[in-house]
């Protein structure tokens, strides 16, 4: 199964290093193969440095895909850490 969700990052610092640990240490909790994207460019979301090399920034759109058997469960997660921690 896959699931899909779209992003406008609002944190002032995009995703610098400790948003980014968040990130990555959420998706590394689910099975599930979870990619970022960002103006076509991907990265696979369990990785700090792949993360960290998008570049992103406040205002960017992030598509988050999550493909697996716990991929919704994951997309939900990744929006409430955006929600609570990343965009506020």
């Amino acid at each position: 199964m896959m699931e899909r969700t779209t992003l406008i990052v609002q944190n002032e610092t995009g995703l610098h290093a400790r948003p980014a640990a968040l990130l990555m240490r959420l998706a590394e909790r689910f099975q599930s193969q979870i990619e970022l994207e960002k103006n076509g460019r991907r990265c696979n979301a369990k990785s700090i440095m792949g993360i960290l090399s998008m570049g992103v920034k406040k205002g960017d759109e992030l598509v988050i895909t999550a493909e697996g058997t716990d991929a919704a469960q994951a997309i939900q997660a990744i929006e409430e850490l955006f929600h609570k921690e990343i965009l506020e």
